[in-house]
């Protein structure tokens, strides 16, 4: 069987690195995955396990070279000819639907999010399957687009047991980044994941600096290790002035000393193992699913996140990590009630976090339903 992963491009991300995944996993069972996008640091690694990638602007959202575009993948459909097409983003769904009028290829969407709706969005629906990765997007899609029931599959996003293991790890990155971030005798708080205005970095810097004045008011403050912030991503190159207001608030709060912007890392499962808890700072927009908190679970570290949206599957308050109210006031409130989970979190104990984690989401039944999916969708008359 021959898939096609549509994917604006494959740089960083949950998302990208769900392609990777499903992609090896694909080359694994002797099925033929190519995956389209404009390209990215993470194309080397679809090559190397086993999948082919086609370089081709599906990212760009300009009008007036749409149909162009459209034409141009339209030839690699004829080209290629799949079995089943995956959308995994509104502006390649819509360059799919024009490329396909005279293909007829089936296709599914994947709804990772839940974006604004709009007639934009509702691409996301008109796929011949469409695949929401939790129950909230689910719902989400059925109450604003009045999707079906029949048309919807939940397919929770998964862990590779191997890669998130904290007994196979390279230790000499971990050494390495320990020393580089100056972490020992710390608390660190981490956050993951690309650096936009949704992932509400601003709130978890100000946490963070709150967290540190509700420790130093304490009376017997004496044994408490100081909080440090290291946020693993960083911003595309059309979004550098999310990170450059991110890194002056740092500048203007004084906290040189106590937040780090590490970078675009590959070795996640690495740097999980260096927080003493994850947080999942989105305060606007709730996360679909939210890999990089199932991910620290894990890893076997605790998880802080707003109680709504994909985090309702995964965190548990007071059993695996604390969920801040999703009625929290905006603003200070949020600041406040952030701040205080992490110094809750902090003077918790938890007990085995990863056998659970990877009994929910594990990564073989995930592609096994994958796959199941693929099959189903390709039978579709």
């Amino acid at each position: 069987m021959k898939t096609l992963q549509l994917v604006p491009a494959m740089e960083q991300g949950g998302v990208e690195r769900g392609v990777v995944e499903v992609n090896r996993a694909l080359a694994a069972a002797g099925w033929e995955n190519v995956v389209v996008s404009a390209g990215g640091r993470l194309v080397e690694q679809i090559v190397a396990d086993g999948g082919r990638h086609i370089t081709l602007d599906v990212k760009s959202k300009n009008p007036f070279t749409y149909f162009f575009r459209a034409a141009k993948l339209r030839r690699v459909l004829e080209s290629e000819r799949p079995d089943v097409v995956c959308a995994h983003s509104r502006v390649p769904a819509w360059l799919f639907v024009w490329a396909n009028r005279t293909c007829g290829i089936r296709w599914i969407s994947f709804a990772h999010g839940a974006n604004s709706v709009s007639r934009y969005s509702a691409v996301m629906t008109r796929g011949d399957l469409t695949v929401a990765p939790s129950n909230f997007i689910a719902e989400y899609l059925k109450k604003n687009y009045g999707l079906a029931d029949e048309k919807i599959r939940v397919i929770p996003r998964a862990i590779e047991h191997s890669k998130f293991d904290p007994e196979n790890l390279d230790k000499d990155f971990v050494a390495a980044k320990r020393a580089e971030w100056s972490i020992s005798g710390k608390f660190v708080v981490m956050g993951v994941g690309r650096i936009t205005q949704l992932k509400g970095y601003d709130t978890l810097i100000r946490a963070v600096h709150l967290a540190n004045q509700l420790v130093s008011g304490e009376t017997d403050s004496s044994a408490a290790k100081p909080f440090k912030l290291v946020i693993v991503g960083e911003a595309e190159s059309l979004r550098k002035d999310v990170e450059d207001e991110l890194r002056l608030l740092v500048k203007i709060m004084r906290m040189d000393d106590a937040v780090i912007f590490a970078g675009n890392q590959r070795k996640i499962a690495e740097c999980l193992s260096l927080a003493n808890v994850v947080v999942s700072s989105n305060t606007r927009k709730p996360e679909a699913f939210g890999r990089s908190m199932a991910e620290a679970l894990a890893m076997g570290r605790p998880v802080v996140a707003k109680a709504f949206g994909g985090a309702l599957d995964i965190v548990e308050d007071g059993v695996n990590g604390a969920l801040v109210p999703a009625d929290v006031e905006r603003g200070e409130g949020e600041v406040k009630a952030f701040a205080e989970s992490i110094l809750r979190v902090s003077r918790m104990s938890f007990g085995d976090l990863r056998s659970a984690t990877l009994e929910k989401f594990s990564f073989d039944r995930m592609i096994d339903r994958t796959m199941s999916v693929y099959r189903e969708c390709r039978k579709i008359r």
